[in-house]
Order: C-alpha cells, then sequence, then structure tokens
C-alpha cells in the first residue's frame, strides 16, 4: 500500500500549485464568508481600493507556488503582503495561511540558524506592525486574533524547525549506518586478506620444505638405483615419509577453507623440530641443533612461527646451497625466544650421493624459480615475526655462509595468526 501511493504521488511543482491554489481560495472565500454578515464591523472593503484587498490576498496565497526554490523571498512577500493587507484595515480573516505556510517552509528548508534568525526577525516585525494597526479595533475583544496570528506564527517556525532537525538527524543516523557498514566490509576484507596471506605462508612452507627435499632424494635414488639399490630404497622411504608429512599438513591448512574440524591436525611447532632436522639431514645436510633443554612453555602461535622459520631456512639452504653444514640454535630466555639457522655454505665433496643430492637441490631451485616464487620465504618469515612482535634479520656471513636470526617475545603484543 505504501508503495502505490508513493507510486501516485505527484511531482514537488505539482504538489505546490495545488497547495497554491487551495490557500488562495481559503483566503480569499474564508475572509469574505468570515465578514459577509457584519457589514459594520468591516472598516474597510476587499474592493477599495482598486480590489487591492483581494489583490493582497491572492498574492499571499499564489506565492506558495515557488516556496521550495526561494523559501526567504515568499516569506518576504507574504509577511509585506499582511502587513499592508491589516496596515489598511481590510477585514480580519484566514488571511493568514499563506504566511504560516511560509514560514514553516522557511524553517524547514533552511539551515537552522541564519533561517531562524531570518524567522525570528520577520515575526517581530509582523507582531508590531498587527499590535499597532490593531490599537483601534472594535470591538476591543477582537485584539484576540491579534495575538493568536502571533502566537500561530512562532508555532509555524517552531514547527518547520522540528522537521528540519528531524531530518537531520535521521540523515546523520543514515550515514553513520553507512559508515558503520562499509567499516564491516573494510575490516571483513581485511580479516579474508590476512587469512589469505596466512594460508598462502603456510602453503609456501610446507609445500617448498617437501618438493625441495623430495628433489633431493629423487636426485640420489636416480643416481644409486643401478648400483647401491638398497640406498635407494632407503632415499624412496624418505621420500614417501616426506610427502605423507606433506600432505598431512597440507590436509591440515586446507581444513581451515572447508571449516572441517573433524580430523584436523594442529599446526606444528617445536615438539616436530626433531622431525623436521631429520628429515634435513636425510637431504644430504650436516645439520647440528642446540637447543637449552628442557625448553620453557612456549605459546603455540610463537612455537608455529619458530618451526616455520626452522624449515623455510633449512628449505632455502636445500634450494640455493645444497649439501653443507648447517648450525640450529634454539635460546629460551625468559620473555624471549630466539633461532638462528647458519650455513657455511657451498663446499666441493667428492662423495657421489651428496653430488647427486647438490643436483638435485639445483633442480628443485630452479624449478621454484620457474614458478616466480624466489625470494618469497624470507618475505615470509619476516611477516611470521612482524606479526607476533619479535624481530627478524637474514644476511650473509663474512666468512661465507649465510645466517636467519629470528628473536620472538614469548608473550607477543601483536595478534597472534600465524
Amino acid at each position: 500500500m505504501q508503495d502505490r501511493v508513493t507510486l501516485f504521488r505527484p511531482p514537488a511543482w505539482a504538489q505546490d500549485v495545488l497547495l497554491a491554489v487551495f490557500i488562495t481560495v481559503m483566503q480569499v472565500q474564508g475572509t469574505v464568508v468570515r465578514n459577509s454578515g457584519e457589514p459594520e464591523a468591516v472598516l474597510r472593503s476587499l474592493s477599495d481600493p482598486g480590489n487591492l484587498g483581494y489583490l493582497l490576498l491572492i498574492a499571499g496565497g499564489a506565492v506558495l507556488v515557488l516556496r521550495r526554490r526561494w523559501p526567504v523571498a515568499v516569506f518576504a512577500v507574504t509577511a509585506l503582503a499582511s502587513m499592508v493587507y491589516y496596515t489598511l484595515d481590510f477585514p480580519d480573516g484566514p488571511a493568514w495561511l499563506g504566511l504560516f505556510v511560509a514560514l514553516y517552509t522557511l524553517t524547514a528548508r533552511g539551515d537552522g540558524r541564519r533561517s531562524l534568525a531570518i524567522a525570528g526577525v520577520g515575526i517581530a516585525a509582523l507582531a508590531a506592525v498587527w499590535l499597532i494597526a490593531a490599537t483601534d479595533i472594535e470591538p476591543p475583544a477582537a485584539i484576540g486574533w491579534v495575538y493568536f496570528r502571533i502566537g500561530a506564527a512562532g508555532m509555524s517556525a517552531a514547527l518547520g524547525e522540528s522537521v528540519r532537525s528531524r531530518r537531520v538527524i535521521a540523515e546523520e543516523a543514515l550515514e553513520r549506518a553507512e559508515l558503520a557498514e562499509r567499516s564491516r566490509e573494510d575490516e571483513a576484507r581485511a580479516r579474508v586478506d590476512e587469512e589469505r596471506l596466512r594460508i598462502a605462508r603456510e602453503v609456501h612452507d610446507t609445500v617448498a620444505h617437501a618438493i625441495a627435499i623430495i628433489n633431493v632424494q629423487a636426485g640420489v635414488t636416480a643416481h644409486v638405483l643401478d648400483k647401491r639399490p638398497e640406498r635407494a630404497r632407503q632415499t624412496l622411504e624418505a621420500i614417501e615419509q616426506t610427502s605423507s608429512r606433506a600432505l598431512q599438513e597440507m590436509r591440515a591448512i586446507l581444513g581451515v577453507l572447508r571449516d572441517d574440524h573433524d580430523g584436523r591436525l594442529p599446526p606444528p611447532g617445536l615438539g616436530q623440530v626433531d622431525e623436521l632436522t631429520t628429515s634435513a639431514r636425510e637431504a644430504g645436510l650436516d645439520i647440528e641443533l642446540e637447543t637449552t633443554s628442557p625448553p620453557p612453555p612456549v605459546p603455540s602461535a610463537v612455537g608455529s612461527a619458530v618451526y616455520r622459520i626452522l624449515q623455510e631456512s633449512i628449505t632455502n639452504v636445500i634450494r640455493h646451497v645444497g649439501p653443507t653444514r648447517v648450525a640450529v640454535a634454539l635460546n629460551y630466555g625468559p620473555d624471549v625466544v630466539e633461532v638462528r639457522v647458519t650455513n657455511d655454505g657451498p663446499r666441493t665433496d667428492g662423495d657421489t650421493d651428496k653430488a647427486a643430492g647438490r643436483r638435485g637441490a639445483d633442480r628443485a631451485g630452479a624449478g621454484f624459480a620457474g614458478t616466480g616464487t624466489r625470494g618469497r620465504g624470507i618475505v615470509g618469515m619476516r611477516e611470521r615475526c612482524q606479526l607476533l612482535g619479535g624481530d627478524f634479520d637474514a644476511g650473509p656471513l663474512p666468512g661465507g655462509g649465510f645466517a636467519v636470526t629470528a628473536r620472538l617475545p614469548l608473550a607477543p603484543t601483536a595478534t597472534m595468526k600465524v
């Protein structure tokens, strides 16, 4: 029903024309009817002189056609017509209808300050003219109509201001609602982006580490398959174990997208560091692990970040250096845990298995370079540290080799999203 009413509502200009016609007819007809039975009380006829009374009544109503476009000018015309009308002692009646509508429009469509000031000055001037013109009014009781006009003028201005205020409040509320909606959308988009980056980091670390080790082991397998089948069997078993662990981690990571908690593995942490170093040794690295024993309780987010940083550091050694000596140090302080991974750089080794592993590492690095992911590992490690409020440093050593150092607070100030 409301839609039908809105559908058949005439345009604004048509509404103003209808209102102007209605007010004009009411002012003229109402004044004539009211004074038709009391000719002795009429000081001046509407037709004297030159139908001026009729013209003032018509002008005060017809000018309302322009009330939306020029509210101040319309109010000025209606006020001036009313002053002249009552100053010339034309008969009383509903000659003030157009004035009250003009006052309402002035304040309803104004700015709340200038419009109220104009209305106040105008009402004060009207009140003075009306009271002066009514000094010799007969009968004296008719002075009550003057006070009615003054009060009704003030009420018209107040009603218009009330409508304006409510409209402003509604617009501000709508604006706040739209701003809140945009803020919620931006926040949701930011959370989606953060989750996408987190999953991308997890997938990168898991896949890069697993494929690097598998490439190395595949190179060894291809080299010793005919001469040392027992060694080939060991490398194939290592490939199977590495791929199985990678698949389990991938299922755990992608389980977030399915929102399926059944069978989801917890994120890897410090408890899996030994398995990580073992797989690195199988890939041909001479790795040494130094750690505080026993380690203090570490938040899961910090433990997972340490594991991923260590995993990515080892992966980078396999991909870009090959078989070499790697030192891993885990130092636990009262409020910080530090992980440091250093390698001695490439070395010449006559062992055929290690040479084959070096060729596999070269192929792994070339494969990842071809996919355009070179360099993302260090960026991902730095992001993990920054999310937890930690420090990260990576760079070559003066005597050769490379070092990665990360310090993570045990009570991170930032939101833990690793």
